[in-house]
């Protein structure tokens, strides 16, 4: 099915600003959101697409590509389900999930910041304290080697885990917890109050057990009460090939463990890419720029470039202009959502050299006059031909 203009799907103008794009998208995601629709498999569609439209939008680059190109201006094959990549081929809904939570609050977006329940206002009650751990976030650096083939990586992360001496309860072995006295157990206080427009109700946490509906008698010795311990732990992650600069994974459940016995939270590892010394990246393919001499550009000949795994071969034709864009199919970072690689681009530059000796000046002196070494008259043609080798 064709897509539809991501400006139409969002109700935009192309003169909106961010402003405009974050609030029109909030307010078509917060309609089709699938836990305000259950079931409904037009509103989930709806809601994928509207994620769509968004993650290019609100990126000055995307958008700019996108203004001039349309959708073909965007490529295939980014990681949008890791959380931002150029393309969307198979944006799915936890995709569309990762990318709401990221900028609007919730779980998967490692702020900890709770569910969903809190956005469209159900779920939890005022005052009742959620006892799940804390999100944590993790920043990875990671090679454009590792990048183009996918990797495993050991990380260590400090994060808070459950006292095994007290099972996360912060009761020392064989100690009674008592019931509060304050608010009966059930960690929280109402207080009614009344006024001229009528009797309120006002629901807090308790502040003597801080929720926990029990009081400590005994502290555990080892975490003293708390139930956790702060210790640092090494954690395999799973990088696929193709992942991009900002891309993230969540690893559920790898985060600070929860309040007394609660669920753990998770941790987010938030992808880097390291300076490379030969390569810039753009999107799957990779750029590098090599010198050759005016003999190797004049009569043709093989050159020998860097690869990202070994040292690659590059027929340079008779008659190459400084500038010329070589392309080596297959030989770039490989697709995140589907198979294939992206493409080695190889700017040629000839080199002047800058010492010559008597001998070799004799000999440019002589081809100087030849016909072949005359460079063209200059005209609107020739200036053309030029800015086109050169990419200006």
């Amino acid at each position: 099915m064709e897509k539809r203009d991501y400006y139409e799907v969002l109700g935009l103008d192309k003169s909106d600003g961010p402003d405009e794009i974050k609030r029109a998208y909030r307010k078509m995601a917060m309609k089709y959101h699938p836990d305000r629709n259950p079931g409904d498999a037009e509103a989930e569609e709806s809601f994928k697409e509207a994620t769509e439209a968004y993650e290019v939008l609100k990126n000055a680059e995307k958008k700019n590509r996108y203004d001039q190109f349309g959708h073909a201006g965007l490529g295939q094959g980014q990681a949008g389900g890791f959380g931002g990549g150029g393309g969307f081929e198979g944006f799915d809904l936890s995709d569309a999930l990762r990318a709401f939570m990221r900028d609007f609050g919730g779980r998967g977006g490692g702020g900890g910041m709770g569910g969903f329940e809190d956005l469209f206002g159900g779920g939890r009650r005022a005052g009742q304290v959620d006892n799940r751990g804390r999100d944590l976030q993790i920043r990875l650096k990671l090679t454009l080697e590792e990048i183009a083939s996918g990797t495993k990586k050991k990380i260590k992360v400090k994060r808070l885990t459950t006292c095994k001496e007290c099972s996360g309860h912060g009761s020392a072995p064989g100690s009674s917890r008592n019931s509060c006295p304050q608010c009966k157990g059930h960690g929280q206080v109402r207080r009614v109050s009344r006024s001229i427009f009528g009797q309120m109700v006002n629901v807090t946490t308790c502040n003597v057990c801080h929720g926990a509906g029990q009081i400590i008698t005994t502290p555990c010795p080892v975490c003293h009460g708390e139930g956790r311990l702060r210790e640092s732990a090494m954690i395999n992650v799973d990088i696929p090939a193709g992942v991009a600069e900002g891309n993230y994974i969540p690893l559920d459940g790898q985060g600070d463990a929860g309040v007394r016995g609660g669920p753990e939270g998770d941790l987010i590892v938030v992808i880097e890419e390291k300076d490379h010394d030969h390569f810039t990246r753009q999107g799957n393919n990779i750029v590098c720029q090599m010198p050759i001499s005016f003999i190797v550009a004049a009569i043709g000949g093989t050159i020998q470039v860097p690869g990202l795994e070994s040292e690659l071969s590059l027929d340079i034709p008779a008659g190459t202009q400084s500038g010329k864009v070589f392309k080596l199919k297959g030989k770039g970072i490989a697709h995140l959502r589907h198979r294939g690689h992206g493409d080695e681009l190889v700017q040629v530059q000839v080199w002047t050299p800058r010492k010559l000796n008597s001998e070799e000046k004799k000999l440019f002196k002589s081809l100087s006059n030849s016909e072949s070494f005359v460079p063209p008259k200059s005209s609107r043609s020739f200036f053309s031909r030029l800015r086109d080798t050169l990419g200006v």
